[in-house]
Protein backbone atom coordinates (compact mmCIF):
# COMPACT_ATOMS: atom_id res chain seq x y z
CA UNK A 1 0.00 0.00 0.00
CA UNK A 2 1.43 3.40 -0.96
CA UNK A 3 1.01 6.67 0.91
CA UNK A 4 -1.68 7.96 -1.43
CA UNK A 5 -3.78 4.86 -0.84
CA UNK A 6 -3.40 5.29 2.92
CA UNK A 7 -4.64 8.89 2.81
CA UNK A 8 -7.61 7.90 0.66
CA UNK A 9 -8.47 5.07 3.05
CA UNK A 10 -8.42 7.43 6.02
CA UNK A 11 -10.69 9.87 4.20
CA UNK A 12 -13.06 7.04 3.34
CA UNK A 13 -13.19 5.87 6.96
CA UNK A 14 -14.06 9.38 8.14
CA UNK A 15 -16.84 9.71 5.56
CA UNK A 16 -18.57 6.41 6.25
CA UNK A 17 -19.98 4.53 9.20
CA UNK A 18 -20.43 0.78 9.52
CA UNK A 19 -23.90 -0.64 10.04
CA UNK A 20 -25.25 -4.17 10.42
CA UNK A 21 -28.54 -5.05 8.74
CA UNK A 22 -30.65 -8.11 9.51
CA UNK A 23 -33.68 -9.95 8.16
CA UNK A 24 -35.32 -13.37 8.44
CA UNK A 25 -36.27 -15.30 11.58
CA UNK A 26 -34.78 -13.73 14.71
CA UNK A 27 -37.66 -14.18 17.16
CA UNK A 28 -36.32 -12.00 19.94
CA UNK A 29 -35.59 -9.08 17.62
CA UNK A 30 -39.13 -8.47 16.39
CA UNK A 31 -42.58 -8.05 17.98
CA UNK A 32 -44.45 -11.33 18.56
CA UNK A 33 -41.49 -13.25 17.07
CA UNK A 34 -42.56 -12.24 13.56
CA UNK A 35 -40.18 -12.82 10.63
CA UNK A 36 -38.36 -9.73 9.34
CA UNK A 37 -39.03 -9.63 5.59
CA UNK A 38 -36.79 -6.71 4.57
CA UNK A 39 -33.39 -5.41 5.74
CA UNK A 40 -33.54 -3.39 8.95
CA UNK A 41 -30.58 -1.88 10.81
CA UNK A 42 -29.52 -3.55 14.04
CA UNK A 43 -30.11 -1.06 16.84
CA UNK A 44 -27.72 -1.01 19.76
CA UNK A 45 -27.87 0.89 23.01
CA UNK A 46 -25.17 3.51 23.52
CA UNK A 47 -23.33 1.64 26.30
CA UNK A 48 -22.90 -1.50 24.18
CA UNK A 49 -20.79 -0.01 21.41
CA UNK A 50 -19.80 3.25 23.07
CA UNK A 51 -16.59 4.32 21.37
CA UNK A 52 -16.80 1.13 19.33
CA UNK A 53 -18.30 0.09 15.99
CA UNK A 54 -19.08 -2.99 13.97
CA UNK A 55 -16.19 -5.00 12.53
CA UNK A 56 -17.73 -8.15 11.04
CA UNK A 57 -20.85 -10.31 10.85
CA UNK A 58 -20.83 -14.00 11.77
CA UNK A 59 -24.29 -15.23 10.84
CA UNK A 60 -25.59 -17.18 13.82
CA UNK A 61 -27.48 -20.32 14.66
CA UNK A 62 -31.13 -21.22 15.04
CA UNK A 63 -32.88 -17.98 15.87
CA UNK A 64 -29.96 -15.83 17.04
CA UNK A 65 -27.37 -13.61 15.39
CA UNK A 66 -23.67 -12.96 16.00
CA UNK A 67 -21.29 -10.16 15.05
CA UNK A 68 -17.92 -8.78 16.16
CA UNK A 69 -17.20 -5.21 17.20
CA UNK A 70 -14.05 -3.25 16.30
CA UNK A 71 -12.84 -3.71 19.88
CA UNK A 72 -13.10 -7.48 19.56
CA UNK A 73 -16.32 -8.07 21.49
CA UNK A 74 -18.61 -10.89 20.39
CA UNK A 75 -22.10 -9.37 20.07
CA UNK A 76 -25.23 -11.57 20.10
CA UNK A 77 -28.94 -10.87 19.80
CA UNK A 78 -32.23 -12.17 18.42
CA UNK A 79 -32.98 -15.13 20.67
CA UNK A 80 -36.42 -15.59 22.18
CA UNK A 81 -36.81 -15.36 25.94
CA UNK A 82 -37.62 -19.00 26.59
CA UNK A 83 -35.76 -22.20 27.46
CA UNK A 84 -34.77 -23.01 23.90
CA UNK A 85 -31.36 -23.72 22.48
CA UNK A 86 -30.99 -20.23 21.02
CA UNK A 87 -31.67 -18.75 24.45
CA UNK A 88 -28.88 -20.81 25.94
CA UNK A 89 -26.27 -20.53 23.25
CA UNK A 90 -26.64 -16.81 22.58
CA UNK A 91 -26.67 -15.67 26.20
CA UNK A 92 -30.25 -14.41 26.62
CA UNK A 93 -29.71 -11.45 24.30
CA UNK A 94 -32.95 -10.73 22.52
CA UNK A 95 -33.98 -7.42 21.01
CA UNK A 96 -30.92 -5.51 22.23
CA UNK A 97 -27.50 -6.69 21.02
CA UNK A 98 -25.12 -7.23 23.91
CA UNK A 99 -21.56 -8.49 24.33
CA UNK A 100 -21.46 -12.23 24.90
CA UNK A 101 -19.39 -12.79 28.07
CA UNK A 102 -16.40 -14.98 27.29
CA UNK A 103 -13.94 -15.98 30.05
CA UNK A 104 -11.12 -14.00 28.42
CA UNK A 105 -10.19 -10.38 27.82
CA UNK A 106 -8.59 -11.25 24.48
CA UNK A 107 -10.28 -9.84 21.40
CA UNK A 108 -12.44 -12.14 19.30
CA UNK A 109 -11.31 -12.30 15.68
CA UNK A 110 -13.60 -15.02 14.28
CA UNK A 111 -16.80 -16.72 15.38
CA UNK A 112 -19.28 -19.20 13.92
CA UNK A 113 -22.49 -20.90 14.96
CA UNK A 114 -23.91 -24.25 13.95
CA UNK A 115 -27.34 -25.69 14.50
CA UNK A 116 -27.03 -25.58 18.30
CA UNK A 117 -23.45 -24.67 19.18
CA UNK A 118 -21.00 -21.78 18.85
CA UNK A 119 -17.25 -21.44 18.46
CA UNK A 120 -15.01 -18.38 18.62
CA UNK A 121 -11.33 -17.61 18.11
CA UNK A 122 -9.37 -14.95 19.97
CA UNK A 123 -6.39 -12.91 18.81
CA UNK A 124 -4.23 -15.30 20.84
CA UNK A 125 -5.36 -18.24 18.70
CA UNK A 126 -7.48 -19.73 21.50
CA UNK A 127 -10.75 -21.46 20.69
CA UNK A 128 -13.86 -21.43 22.88
CA UNK A 129 -16.95 -23.54 22.28
CA UNK A 130 -20.38 -23.75 23.90
CA UNK A 131 -23.89 -24.98 23.19
CA UNK A 132 -24.92 -28.56 22.61
CA UNK A 133 -22.48 -30.65 24.66
CA UNK A 134 -22.03 -33.21 21.89
CA UNK A 135 -20.52 -30.40 19.83
CA UNK A 136 -18.15 -29.13 22.50
CA UNK A 137 -14.78 -30.94 22.54
CA UNK A 138 -13.28 -32.31 25.72
CA UNK A 139 -11.18 -29.62 27.29
CA UNK A 140 -10.84 -27.31 30.22
CA UNK A 141 -14.30 -26.21 31.34
CA UNK A 142 -14.51 -22.73 32.81
CA UNK A 143 -16.90 -24.02 35.46
CA UNK A 144 -17.07 -20.88 37.54
CA UNK A 145 -18.02 -18.74 34.56
CA UNK A 146 -21.77 -18.57 34.10
CA UNK A 147 -24.14 -16.58 31.96
CA UNK A 148 -27.08 -14.95 33.72
CA UNK A 149 -28.68 -15.58 37.06
CA UNK A 150 -31.13 -18.15 35.73
CA UNK A 151 -28.46 -20.24 34.03
CA UNK A 152 -26.39 -21.38 36.97
CA UNK A 153 -26.03 -24.88 35.57
CA UNK A 154 -26.33 -26.67 32.27
CA UNK A 155 -29.97 -27.02 31.32
CA UNK A 156 -31.67 -30.15 30.04
CA UNK A 157 -33.41 -29.71 26.71
CA UNK A 158 -37.05 -30.61 26.25
CA UNK A 159 -38.19 -31.99 22.89
CA UNK A 160 -40.66 -29.18 22.29
CA UNK A 161 -38.15 -26.46 23.10
CA UNK A 162 -35.77 -27.10 20.21
CA UNK A 163 -35.89 -27.23 16.45
CA UNK A 164 -35.35 -29.97 13.94
CA UNK A 165 -32.09 -30.07 12.05
CA UNK A 166 -33.98 -29.89 8.77
CA UNK A 167 -34.13 -26.13 9.08
CA UNK A 168 -37.61 -25.14 10.32
CA UNK A 169 -38.17 -23.20 13.55
CA UNK A 170 -40.44 -24.66 16.20
CA UNK A 171 -44.05 -23.92 15.44
CA UNK A 172 -43.50 -23.59 11.71
CA UNK A 173 -46.10 -25.14 9.43
CA UNK A 174 -43.36 -26.49 7.23
CA UNK A 175 -42.90 -30.16 8.09
CA UNK A 176 -39.25 -31.06 8.14
CA UNK A 177 -40.18 -34.71 8.01
CA UNK A 178 -42.22 -34.32 4.84
CA UNK A 179 -39.51 -32.15 3.30
CA UNK A 180 -37.00 -34.90 3.97
CA UNK A 181 -39.24 -37.56 2.44
CA UNK A 182 -39.86 -35.44 -0.64
CA UNK A 183 -36.18 -34.76 -1.09
CA UNK A 184 -35.30 -38.41 -0.67
CA UNK A 185 -37.68 -39.47 -3.44
CA UNK A 186 -35.79 -37.26 -5.85
CA UNK A 187 -32.51 -38.95 -5.13
CA UNK A 188 -33.44 -42.60 -5.57
CA UNK A 189 -34.97 -45.45 -3.59
CA UNK A 190 -31.79 -47.35 -2.93
CA UNK A 191 -30.01 -44.38 -1.40
CA UNK A 192 -33.09 -43.48 0.60
CA UNK A 193 -33.20 -46.97 2.08
CA UNK A 194 -29.55 -46.68 2.99
CA UNK A 195 -30.28 -43.44 4.81
CA UNK A 196 -33.57 -44.49 6.46
CA UNK A 197 -33.53 -43.52 10.11
CA UNK A 198 -34.35 -46.14 12.70
CA UNK A 199 -36.30 -43.84 15.02
CA UNK A 200 -37.98 -40.45 15.17
CA UNK A 201 -35.09 -39.13 17.22
CA UNK A 202 -32.63 -40.01 14.48
CA UNK A 203 -34.90 -38.68 11.76
CA UNK A 204 -35.36 -35.25 13.29
CA UNK A 205 -32.33 -35.04 15.57
CA UNK A 206 -34.56 -33.81 18.40
CA UNK A 207 -33.06 -34.81 21.72
CA UNK A 208 -35.22 -36.66 24.20
CA UNK A 209 -35.62 -35.43 27.79
CA UNK A 210 -32.37 -35.67 29.68
CA UNK A 211 -30.66 -37.30 26.71
CA UNK A 212 -28.54 -34.36 25.59
CA UNK A 213 -27.58 -31.21 27.44
CA UNK A 214 -26.45 -27.72 26.62
CA UNK A 215 -23.44 -26.11 28.22
CA UNK A 216 -23.76 -22.38 28.70
CA UNK A 217 -20.22 -21.91 29.97
CA UNK A 218 -17.75 -21.54 27.08
CA UNK A 219 -15.04 -24.21 27.14
CA UNK A 220 -11.50 -23.46 26.07
CA UNK A 221 -10.42 -26.16 23.64
CA UNK A 222 -7.09 -27.87 24.19
CA UNK A 223 -5.29 -28.28 20.86
CA UNK A 224 -1.73 -29.03 21.93
CA UNK A 225 1.28 -26.91 22.75
CA UNK A 226 1.96 -24.13 20.28
CA UNK A 227 -1.15 -24.71 18.18
CA UNK A 228 -2.89 -21.46 17.28
CA UNK A 229 -6.17 -21.26 15.44
CA UNK A 230 -6.91 -18.54 12.90
CA UNK A 231 -10.43 -19.41 11.78
CA UNK A 232 -13.36 -21.68 12.62
CA UNK A 233 -16.44 -23.03 10.87
CA UNK A 234 -19.52 -24.61 12.43
CA UNK A 235 -22.00 -26.97 10.80
CA UNK A 236 -25.10 -28.84 11.85
CA UNK A 237 -23.37 -30.84 14.56
CA UNK A 238 -19.67 -30.59 13.77
CA UNK A 239 -16.99 -27.91 13.39
CA UNK A 240 -13.59 -27.33 11.84
CA UNK A 241 -10.72 -25.13 12.95
CA UNK A 242 -7.97 -23.86 10.67
CA UNK A 243 -4.63 -25.00 12.11
CA UNK A 244 -6.04 -28.35 13.13
CA UNK A 245 -9.51 -29.92 13.18
CA UNK A 246 -11.81 -29.66 16.14
CA UNK A 247 -13.79 -32.47 17.75
CA UNK A 248 -16.71 -33.33 15.92
CA UNK A 249 -19.65 -35.41 16.31
CA UNK A 250 -20.65 -37.55 13.35
CA UNK A 251 -24.00 -38.77 14.61
CA UNK A 252 -24.96 -40.65 11.46
CA UNK A 253 -21.42 -41.50 10.40
CA UNK A 254 -21.34 -39.78 7.02
CA UNK A 255 -17.69 -38.78 7.29
CA UNK A 256 -17.95 -35.03 7.79
CA UNK A 257 -15.00 -35.32 10.16
CA UNK A 258 -12.81 -36.33 7.24
CA UNK A 259 -11.04 -39.00 9.28
CA UNK A 260 -11.49 -41.76 6.71
CA UNK A 261 -14.15 -43.77 8.55
CA UNK A 262 -17.77 -43.62 9.69
CA UNK A 263 -16.76 -42.75 13.23
CA UNK A 264 -19.72 -42.18 15.53
CA UNK A 265 -18.15 -39.37 17.50
CA UNK A 266 -14.77 -38.00 18.45
CA UNK A 267 -14.49 -36.15 21.74
CA UNK A 268 -11.22 -34.31 21.18
CA UNK A 269 -9.63 -32.37 18.31
CA UNK A 270 -8.18 -34.47 15.49
CA UNK A 271 -5.93 -33.51 12.60
CA UNK A 272 -7.34 -34.14 9.13
CA UNK A 273 -4.89 -35.26 6.42
CA UNK A 274 -5.52 -33.20 3.29
CA UNK A 275 -2.36 -32.58 1.31
CA UNK A 276 0.69 -34.58 0.31
CA UNK A 277 3.19 -31.82 -0.47
CA UNK A 278 5.99 -34.04 -1.70
CA UNK A 279 7.16 -37.60 -2.12
CA UNK A 280 10.39 -37.06 -0.25
CA UNK A 281 9.14 -39.11 2.68
CA UNK A 282 9.88 -36.42 5.24
CA UNK A 283 6.24 -35.58 5.78
CA UNK A 284 3.64 -37.98 4.49
CA UNK A 285 0.74 -35.59 4.58
CA UNK A 286 -0.29 -32.15 5.64
CA UNK A 287 -3.38 -31.32 7.59
CA UNK A 288 -5.81 -28.47 7.99
CA UNK A 289 -3.24 -26.00 9.25
CA UNK A 290 -2.37 -22.46 8.18
CA UNK A 291 0.79 -21.36 6.41
CA UNK A 292 1.87 -24.82 5.31
CA UNK A 293 2.61 -26.35 8.70
CA UNK A 294 2.60 -30.13 8.49
CA UNK A 295 1.54 -32.93 10.79
CA UNK A 296 2.03 -36.67 10.59
CA UNK A 297 -1.19 -38.47 9.74
CA UNK A 298 -2.71 -41.05 7.47
CA UNK A 299 -1.50 -40.91 3.89
CA UNK A 300 -3.60 -38.45 1.88
CA UNK A 301 -4.22 -38.24 -1.84
CA UNK A 302 -2.10 -35.85 -3.85
CA UNK A 303 -3.76 -32.45 -3.83
CA UNK A 304 -2.62 -29.20 -5.49
CA UNK A 305 -1.22 -26.82 -2.92
CA UNK A 306 0.86 -26.82 0.25
CA UNK A 307 -1.65 -25.76 2.91
CA UNK A 308 -5.34 -25.24 3.55
CA UNK A 309 -6.48 -21.60 3.63
CA UNK A 310 -10.31 -21.77 3.80
CA UNK A 311 -12.80 -24.02 5.61
CA UNK A 312 -16.59 -24.39 5.54
CA UNK A 313 -19.12 -26.62 7.30
CA UNK A 314 -22.59 -27.60 6.11
CA UNK A 315 -25.28 -29.67 7.75
CA UNK A 316 -23.28 -32.91 7.63
CA UNK A 317 -20.58 -32.17 5.10
CA UNK A 318 -17.46 -30.02 4.97
CA UNK A 319 -15.29 -28.23 2.41
CA UNK A 320 -11.73 -26.91 2.40
CA UNK A 321 -9.71 -24.88 -0.09
CA UNK A 322 -5.95 -25.08 -0.54
CA UNK A 323 -3.60 -22.23 -1.34
CA UNK A 324 -3.52 -23.51 -4.92
CA UNK A 325 -7.29 -23.08 -5.20
CA UNK A 326 -8.20 -26.78 -5.02
CA UNK A 327 -11.61 -27.53 -3.49
CA UNK A 328 -11.89 -30.65 -1.33
CA UNK A 329 -15.14 -31.94 0.18
CA UNK A 330 -16.07 -34.68 2.62
CA UNK A 331 -19.09 -35.93 4.54
CA UNK A 332 -22.70 -36.70 3.70
CA UNK A 333 -23.31 -36.91 -0.04
CA UNK A 334 -26.99 -37.89 -0.31
CA UNK A 335 -27.97 -34.78 -2.27
CA UNK A 336 -24.71 -34.37 -4.18
CA UNK A 337 -23.48 -31.70 -1.76
CA UNK A 338 -19.92 -33.01 -1.99
CA UNK A 339 -19.85 -32.29 -5.74
CA UNK A 340 -18.22 -35.59 -6.60
CA UNK A 341 -20.71 -36.48 -9.35
CA UNK A 342 -22.52 -39.01 -7.17
CA UNK A 343 -24.62 -39.28 -4.02
CA UNK A 344 -21.97 -41.23 -2.14
CA UNK A 345 -20.55 -40.13 1.19
CA UNK A 346 -16.94 -38.99 1.22
CA UNK A 347 -15.08 -40.28 4.28
CA UNK A 348 -11.96 -38.19 3.72
CA UNK A 349 -11.16 -34.91 1.94
CA UNK A 350 -11.39 -35.50 -1.81
CA UNK A 351 -10.81 -33.05 -4.64
CA UNK A 352 -13.94 -32.06 -6.53
CA UNK A 353 -13.04 -33.57 -9.91
CA UNK A 354 -14.87 -31.20 -12.26
CA UNK A 355 -13.16 -28.19 -10.66
CA UNK A 356 -9.61 -29.51 -11.04
CA UNK A 357 -7.76 -26.81 -12.91
CA UNK A 358 -10.15 -24.13 -11.63
CA UNK A 359 -8.85 -21.94 -8.81
CA UNK A 360 -11.46 -21.65 -6.08
CA UNK A 361 -11.24 -18.68 -3.71
CA UNK A 362 -14.19 -19.05 -1.32
CA UNK A 363 -16.69 -21.73 -0.33
CA UNK A 364 -19.85 -21.90 1.74
CA UNK A 365 -22.05 -24.80 2.77
CA UNK A 366 -25.71 -25.07 3.75
CA UNK A 367 -27.79 -27.87 5.16
CA UNK A 368 -27.73 -29.85 1.90
CA UNK A 369 -25.93 -27.63 -0.61
CA UNK A 370 -22.56 -26.02 -1.36
CA UNK A 371 -21.43 -22.87 -3.15
CA UNK A 372 -17.98 -21.80 -4.25
CA UNK A 373 -16.61 -18.74 -6.00
CA UNK A 374 -13.52 -18.83 -8.20
CA UNK A 375 -10.69 -16.31 -8.35
CA UNK A 376 -12.31 -15.11 -11.60
CA UNK A 377 -15.51 -14.29 -9.73
CA UNK A 378 -17.63 -17.13 -11.08
CA UNK A 379 -20.04 -19.04 -8.83
CA UNK A 380 -20.57 -22.80 -8.86
CA UNK A 381 -23.31 -24.52 -6.88
CA UNK A 382 -24.15 -28.15 -6.16
CA UNK A 383 -26.20 -30.35 -3.85
CA UNK A 384 -29.83 -30.24 -2.75
CA UNK A 385 -32.08 -27.79 -4.55
CA UNK A 386 -35.51 -28.34 -3.03
CA UNK A 387 -36.15 -24.62 -2.55
CA UNK A 388 -34.04 -23.24 -5.37
CA UNK A 389 -31.01 -22.74 -3.12
CA UNK A 390 -28.63 -23.56 -5.99
CA UNK A 391 -29.92 -20.60 -8.03
CA UNK A 392 -30.12 -22.62 -11.25
CA UNK A 393 -33.73 -21.77 -12.08
CA UNK A 394 -35.06 -25.21 -11.15
CA UNK A 395 -35.53 -27.47 -8.13
CA UNK A 396 -33.35 -30.27 -9.46
CA UNK A 397 -30.30 -31.34 -7.40
CA UNK A 398 -26.81 -31.17 -8.86
CA UNK A 399 -24.22 -33.81 -7.96
CA UNK A 400 -21.46 -31.90 -9.76
CA UNK A 401 -20.69 -28.18 -9.61
CA UNK A 402 -22.83 -26.17 -11.99
CA UNK A 403 -21.87 -22.70 -13.14
CA UNK A 404 -24.36 -20.11 -11.98
CA UNK A 405 -25.08 -18.18 -15.17
CA UNK A 406 -27.92 -15.96 -13.99
CA UNK A 407 -28.35 -12.89 -16.20
CA UNK A 408 -28.24 -10.54 -13.21
CA UNK A 409 -24.70 -11.71 -12.46
CA UNK A 410 -23.46 -11.30 -16.04
CA UNK A 411 -20.22 -9.31 -16.23
CA UNK A 412 -20.05 -9.17 -12.44
CA UNK A 413 -17.20 -10.43 -10.30
CA UNK A 414 -18.56 -12.32 -7.29
CA UNK A 415 -16.37 -12.14 -4.21
CA UNK A 416 -18.20 -13.48 -1.14
CA UNK A 417 -20.71 -16.33 -0.82
CA UNK A 418 -22.68 -17.53 2.18
CA UNK A 419 -25.24 -20.24 2.84
CA UNK A 420 -28.07 -20.56 5.32
CA UNK A 421 -29.90 -23.81 5.91
CA UNK A 422 -31.67 -23.58 2.56
CA UNK A 423 -30.88 -20.16 1.16
CA UNK A 424 -27.84 -18.55 -0.45
CA UNK A 425 -26.28 -15.12 -0.82
CA UNK A 426 -23.51 -13.53 -2.85
CA UNK A 427 -21.76 -10.17 -2.75
CA UNK A 428 -20.08 -8.77 -5.86
CA UNK A 429 -17.02 -6.56 -6.11
CA UNK A 430 -19.13 -3.56 -7.11
CA UNK A 431 -21.10 -3.78 -3.87
CA UNK A 432 -24.23 -5.44 -5.22
CA UNK A 433 -25.94 -8.13 -3.18
CA UNK A 434 -28.08 -11.08 -4.31
CA UNK A 435 -30.02 -13.85 -2.52
CA UNK A 436 -32.03 -16.92 -3.54
CA UNK A 437 -33.55 -20.11 -2.16
CA UNK A 438 -35.89 -20.75 0.76
CA UNK A 439 -37.76 -17.64 1.88
CA UNK A 440 -40.48 -18.79 4.26
CA UNK A 441 -39.16 -16.49 7.00
CA UNK A 442 -38.06 -13.60 4.80
CA UNK A 443 -34.42 -14.69 4.89
CA UNK A 444 -33.91 -13.42 1.33
CA UNK A 445 -34.67 -9.83 2.36
CA UNK A 446 -36.96 -9.20 -0.60
CA UNK A 447 -40.01 -8.00 1.34
CA UNK A 448 -42.01 -11.20 0.97
CA UNK A 449 -41.92 -14.91 1.83
CA UNK A 450 -41.78 -16.29 -1.72
CA UNK A 451 -38.97 -18.73 -2.59
CA UNK A 452 -36.63 -17.81 -5.45
CA UNK A 453 -34.69 -20.24 -7.66
CA UNK A 454 -32.57 -17.56 -9.33
CA UNK A 455 -30.52 -14.77 -7.72
CA UNK A 456 -32.51 -11.62 -6.88
CA UNK A 457 -30.93 -8.32 -5.93
CA UNK A 458 -31.40 -6.97 -2.41
CA UNK A 459 -31.19 -3.22 -2.04
CA UNK A 460 -30.13 -1.61 1.23
CA UNK A 461 -30.85 2.08 0.76
CA UNK A 462 -27.84 4.35 0.84
CA UNK A 463 -25.44 1.57 1.90
CA UNK A 464 -22.63 -0.37 0.29
CA UNK A 465 -22.53 -4.00 1.50
CA UNK A 466 -19.07 -5.18 2.61
CA UNK A 467 -19.73 -8.65 3.97
CA UNK A 468 -22.60 -11.11 4.28
CA UNK A 469 -23.18 -13.97 6.70
CA UNK A 470 -26.22 -16.24 6.54
CA UNK A 471 -27.58 -17.79 9.70
CA UNK A 472 -29.77 -20.87 9.77
CA UNK A 473 -32.96 -18.88 8.94
CA UNK A 474 -31.73 -15.30 8.71
CA UNK A 475 -29.16 -13.09 6.96
CA UNK A 476 -26.79 -10.39 8.20
CA UNK A 477 -24.95 -7.79 6.12
CA UNK A 478 -22.14 -5.47 7.18
CA UNK A 479 -22.43 -2.24 5.20
CA UNK A 480 -20.83 1.17 4.86
CA UNK A 481 -23.11 4.18 4.96
CA UNK A 482 -22.06 7.77 4.25
CA UNK A 483 -22.04 9.91 7.39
Amino acid sequence: MNGKDSVEDVKMDKCTEKFVYMWGYLPGASPEKAPILSPVPVRVSDPVLAGDSWKDVCGGGCGFAMAISENGKLITWGSADDESQSYLTSGKHGETPEPFPLPTEASVVKAAAGWAHCVSVTEKGEVYAWGWKECVPSGKIISDFLIGRSLQKDAAVKPNSVVTEQGSPQGSNTSSGSDSQLDNKKVGEEIVKRRKMSSNKQETDIPSPGDELFTVSPSIITLGHGVKITSVAAGGRHSLALSGSMKYEDMEGEGQLGLGSRVKMVSSPHLIPCIEPSTSGKDKSSVITPQGSVGAATQASKVPGTYVKEIACGGRHSAVITDAGALLTFGWGLYGQCGQGSNSDQLKPTCVPSLMGTRVAKAAAGLWHTLCVTVDGQIFSFGGNQFGQLGTGSDQPEASPRLLDASCLENKHSSIVSCGARHSAVLTDDGQFFTWGWNKYGQLGLGDSVDRNIPSQVTIGGCTPRNVACGWWHTLVLADKPV
